[in-house]
């Protein structure tokens, strides 16, 4: 949660400098698709609990996961790419949502959570928006002999496919990957 909070304010810092600059009006361009899962970032009251800024005293809450009863009777499992990168080899598995597998070669067990197709963050909730695979992503919970090491925090680590690489599950030997989700 702090990684998510550090890129959001590193490129809002970013954009506030662009902002900066003389306007020039220039024709309206097509809207590019977001460079990261979509958080919907609303900014507190003044006085109100926020996220706050690093080293300050804030109250961290759970976000809850809604899944769209559509969502929960479309898709039914998630394939995954394992990465071996000792050997430079890779694996697919596809697994049902909810269920839990083991990385062949490690100790090492992936637990599934939920399959969000169109993945959106709020500040007190994360879900999917629609039924149409346009941000897949799912929870995962991953266990190395019995002691859980991703997410660090949190009760899900979100692998997502359209951005692999954010927030993603790091190990020596193997990465784990949201190839797809997979409909009934």
């Amino acid at each position: 949660m702090k990684k998510t909070l550090i890129i959001i304010s590193a490129m809002a810092l970013l954009f506030s400098f662009g902002a900066c600059q003389k306007k020039v009006e220039k024709p309206e361009a097509k809207t590019q698709a977001p460079s990261g899962p979509i958080i919907d970032a609303t900014i507190p009251e003044h006085g109100k609990s926020g996220t706050g800024m690093p080293g300050h005293d804030v109250k961290k809450t759970e976000l809850s996961v809604v899944v769209p009863q559509e969502v929960k009777e479309s898709w039914t499992s998630a394939v995954f790419i394992i990465k071996d990168k000792q050997e430079a080899k890779q694996n697919e598995i596809t697994v049902k949502i909810g269920d839990e597998f083991d990385i062949t070669g490690s100790n090492l067990v992936v637990k599934t959570g939920p399959f969000l197709p169109d993945f959106k963050m709020s500040a007190e909730t994360i879900t999917s928006t629609s039924n149409n695979p346009d941000n897949p992503a799912i929870g995962v919970e991953i266990y190395e002999n019995g002691v859980k090491v991703f997410p660090t925090s949190g009760k899900w680590g979100w692998l997502y496919v359209n951005f692999p690489t954010i927030h993603s599950f790091e190990h020596s030997r193997y990465a784990l990957v949201l190839k797809e989700g997979k409909k009934k």
